[in-house]
């Protein structure tokens, strides 16, 4: 079954003078084992969208259902909030435990599961993470590096085996080979786990080369909806709204104005390396 938003509408500090509607009328689908990249300019509803996902926050108007519970009611609320594991922006907001082993085994444990399966499903998380329960079990979270900060929030959540992971900038602030780690990580987590994943990024490259579909937001309202194809070859409407674009799909423009012809869906830059060489072969 899949997460439905309908209709949905957030107005922050509703009724005063100084309400500001963060969310407008949102309606989407998102299916089981996707992955959906959620874009959008800062203050365009990305953040406050994805915590309505899990109910977080509560609509003004609205409802989202998850796999059939509907999050504004507060029984249900609690089924439907047990499939889907957030990972916000700042992994040291969710790490407080004297051990990354203590850390990640902390939502397990919440869920009354017996020691042995908290301990299996910790170690499971960790290996998948690729934090080695050898090296990292018994050692202090705040002593981590950023990357593996990351990791062992992402493990947490693991450990619990949602059904939907949605990821708040996961990337942010790490250096390109960090960003390349974390993006492993999370295509092996999917493959590993079936899970759906619902990503939050300023990186046009990274929801490029993973995402299967694509939601635009702008200024609270959803701008497009499509697969990378479709939402990159827009890129002049993404510019517009204050949105980058991948380098290559911009590189592609470029050479176009120049009166190159290249062929629709080239955005990454294994695309376009493929097209210039089967260019190259036929010349």
């Amino acid at each position: 079954m899949p997460i439905i938003v309908e209709n949905l509408s957030y107005t922050y500090m509703a009724r005063s003078v100084n309400a500001h509607a963060a969310l407008k009328n949102i309606i989407l689908t998102i299916v089981d084992g996707e992955f959906l990249g959620l874009i959008g300019h800062t203050g365009s509803g990305k953040s406050t969208l994805i915590q309505q996902l899990n109910g977080l926050m509560q609509p003004t108007s609205g409802r989202v259902i998850v796999d059939g519970f509907d999050m504004n009611d507060k029984k249900q609320r609690i089924k439907g909030r047990a499939l889907i594991g957030m990972v916000f922006q700042y992994p040291d907001y969710q790490l407080f435990d004297n051990t990354v082993l203590e850390d990640i085994s902390f939502g397990p444990r919440n869920m009354k599961l017996g020691d042995e399966e908290v301990k299996a499903r910790a170690f499971e998380a960790m290996e998948l993470v690729g934090l080695d329960p050898a090296v990292f079990s018994d050692k202090s979270p705040f002593e981590l590096s950023g990357g593996e900060k990351r990791r062992a929030a992402l493990a947490g959540i693991i450990a619990m085996r949602p059904k939907y992971l949605v990821l708040d900038e996961p990337m942010a602030g790490l250096d390109p080979s960090g960003r390349r780690e974390v993006m492993n990580t999370i295509g092996k987590l999917r493959a590993e786990l079936g899970c759906a994943v619902i990503m939050v990024s300023h990186s046009m490259e990274d929801i490029a080369k993973a995402s299967d579909r694509i939601v635009v937001l702008n200024d609270g309202e959803i701008h497009a909806v499509g697969t990378p194809n479709e939402i990159f070859s827009r890129s002049d409407e993404l510019i517009k709204m204050g949105l980058d674009a991948p380098q290559t799909a911009r590189l592609v423009g470029i050479f176009r104005d120049k009166g190159f012809k290249i062929p629709d869906g080239i955005y990454t830059n294994e695309q376009f390396l493929h097209w210039f060489r089967e260019v190259m072969r036929s010349a």
